[in-house]
């Protein structure tokens, strides 16, 4: 499930009209799961809000009643009119237009459409308010259960999908609580109230005007059914055409690297020919539904038209009252095609609200105990006994690791991709919980300690570089956020950062952009060393912490790590044996085992797989394998 889902929502626009939302008569939704469950748990996060919600309901009855009543008022100031021209036509004495009469309905009128017109808005105004207080709730609680979700959580997903649903779903819950729900309650008081006024003045006109639905219905379903596919094609274009973009936006050096600018060119173009074929079809298709929905209204209108001036002539219904109904008649579609509509956006947000309850529902890092211990003075004493660990239930990665690290000793990783390195230091940092044995930090078994006070022990250097939207300095604090700027200084200058960070135009005050690409990657690994050098720890992690930087400086980092390094217990994972060869303690690692430990000099006496390791960085000869 790895989308970047931006919900499309067709034809959500306030007001309507005769042509809302034709397009999403035919889009195809993406519907939840549980539809019944996943609304009683949206509609728990509404509970607060219930004298609110009870305000908007009323408001939104009481403005759409004056907006249902102005035809029917309207219509008897066309009888008074009619009356009035038609006693000059037969030449009565004192015959005349009651001009006083209409003014009192006009005023009456604006008056009602003035309070129809506040109502509305105040309805609006709370359910904002509802709307936004809502989502807010749901973000900060995703907030929250980001923060504890455990690290295979986000080994295992894509951060466009775990992005999609903090921000895309949410948003789409966001707009239809603020849109979509006031317009479903609205468009069902307006059908109600319009029908229940249609019977006041005619149930046989009314009856008539009935008699069409089965022509909508029959009318919306056949083209909805056709239509459909072409939207399915139409999404699936548009899904490869923005996969395709995206790919040759961020490759493009390697594009014009490799000359393969008019092979990707090629691509888009057919890609896009198949959005354009699918899309024109999607919507031509359902563009016909208004037409003939119209067509069906006309219908309905003619016969109404005929039959009301037969009634007239009959004296069985007053002329304003014909008039009335022609205009409740032709506003009899709107709501029926409003709620149609907005009915396909509801199983869309439902299916959003789904995909963010599922987020919400997963399982979090094991709770901390109830008497969680506190190391006040660490000092990076670090066992393993007899660990067992996989990532998968049916297979085991670890099994029976031990390792005695003491106070200040620098211990080296070594081995092929996958041999257990990273999940070493996983397993040490409590991203993952061991099945079995124990680690040990000062004679503390990890999983008494508090996550917090565990991983503040720790210090580390990536390989992959994390800098974040904001100047050098609060990059370089982030390791420490109280530090005086001295100490951050001082820290870029052990880091050898300092140089290159002057040379910059705003030095310590430089933005680094959202992906840190105004500065080189070599100089993002410098600073991030820096981070780790002014937080200070008492164990440093370092994976491959000098794997992007040129030679030079490669010696200049060492020197300023063995510095760093002194008097503090540290785990180096590194694929250069060169640079960890003073290592007290070197652990070679082959599927998630230790196959040997030792020093560089007694494990070259070994003629191992460390030796054979070692020897090929510099003859050029390909290791042994085990």
């Amino acid at each position: 499930m790895s989308e970047k889902h931006t919900m499309k929502r067709p034809g959500a626009r306030s007001g309507g009209g005769p042509g809302f939302g034709h397009g999403a008569m035919g889009m195809p939704v993406e519907k939840a799961k549980d539809f019944k469950g996943t609304l009683k748990r949206l509609l728990r996060y509404l509970a607060p809000h219930k004298v609110k919600l009870l305000i908007m309901l009323v408001t939104a009855v009481i403005s759409t009643l004056f907006q249902i009543l102005g035809p029917k008022i309207m219509g008897k100031a066309t009888t008074k009119i009619f009356e009035g021209i038609m006693t000059k036509m037969k030449g009565l004495p004192g015959a005349a237009i009651d001009f006083e009469y209409i003014f009192k309905i006009i005023v009456y009128l604006t008056s009602l459409y003035i309070l129809s017109a506040l109502f509305a808005y105040i309805q609006q105004f709370v359910m904002a308010d509802v709307a936004q207080k809502t989502v807010f709730d749901m973000r900060k609680d995703i907030d929250h259960k980001l923060a504890k979700l455990p690290l295979k959580f986000y080994d295992s997903r894509t951060h466009g999908e775990i992005l999609s649903r903090v921000t895309n779903d949410i948003d789409n819950i966001s707009t239809t609580l603020q849109q979509s729900v006031t317009q479903l309650i609205t468009s069902i008081i307006t059908l109600v109230g319009i029908i229940v006024m249609m019977f006041t003045i005619s149930p046989l006109l009314t009856l008539i005007l009935l008699l069409t639905l089965p022509l909508y219905g029959f009318v919306t379903k056949s083209i909805a059914s056709r239509s459909q596919k072409q939207f399915k094609g139409q999404q699936k274009a548009l899904g490869e055409m923005n996969g395709h973009v995206e790919e040759m936006y961020t490759g493009h050096k390697i594009i014009k690297a490799f000359g393969r600018e008019k092979e990707s060119m090629r691509k888009f173009e057919k890609i896009n020919g198949r959005l354009y074929e699918s899309g024109w079809k999607a919507q031509y298709i359902s563009g016909i539904i208004m037409p003939l929905m119209m067509f069906i209204n006309n219908i309905g209108y003619v016969i109404i038209c005929v039959m009301g001036g037969i009634m007239v002539t009959k004296r069985s219904i007053e002329i304003g009252d014909v008039q009335a109904f022609i205009q409740y008649s032709r506003r009899f579609t709107q709501p029926i095609v409003q709620t149609a509509n907005i009915a396909n956006i509801l199983q869309s947000t439902i299916a959003s609200a789904e995909r963010v309850f599922e987020l919400l529902d997963e399982e979090e890092e094991p709770a901390e105990k109830n008497e969680v211990k506190h190391i006040d003075n660490p000092v990076g004493e670090v066992v393993f006994r007899n660990v067992k660990f996989g990532y998968k239930e049916d297979m085991v990665l670890m099994e029976d690791m031990n390792i005695d690290v003491k106070k200040g000793q620098t211990i080296a990783i070594v081995g092929p991709t996958g041999a257990g390195k990273t999940t070493l230091v996983n397993l040490l940092m409590r991203f993952y919980e061991i099945w079995d044995g124990s680690i040990t930090v000062d004679g503390f078994d990890i999983r008494d300690l508090k996550r917090g006070n565990l991983r503040s022990i720790f210090g580390m250097v990536l390989q992959d570089t994390w800098l974040f939207n904001g100047t050098i300095r609060d990059n370089i604090a982030y390791g420490r956020l109280d530090a005086a700027d001295e100490e951050i200084i001082r820290a870029a200058k052990a880091a050898h950062a300092d140089h290159f960070i002057r040379t910059l135009p705003e030095g310590y005050d430089t933005v680094l952009n959202e992906e840190a690409s105004n500065i080189s990657q070599g100089q993002k690994q410098l600073l991030t060393i820096a981070r780790a050098i002014l937080a200070d720890p008492v164990v440093l992690i370092l994976d491959e912490a000098t794997s992007s930087v040129d030679t030079r400086t490669e010696v200049l980092i060492q020197r300023a790590m063995k510095k760093l390094m002194k008097g503090r217990t540290s785990f180096v994972i590194a694929h250069r044996l060169s640079t960890i060869r003073n290592a007290d303690l070197i652990l070679v690692m082959n599927l998630g085992t230790i196959i040997e430990k030792g020093n560089h000099n007694e494990l070259m006496e070994l003629d191992g797989f460390y030796a054979d390791l070692y020897n090929s960085q510099f003859t050029g000869k390909s290791p042994v394998t085990v």
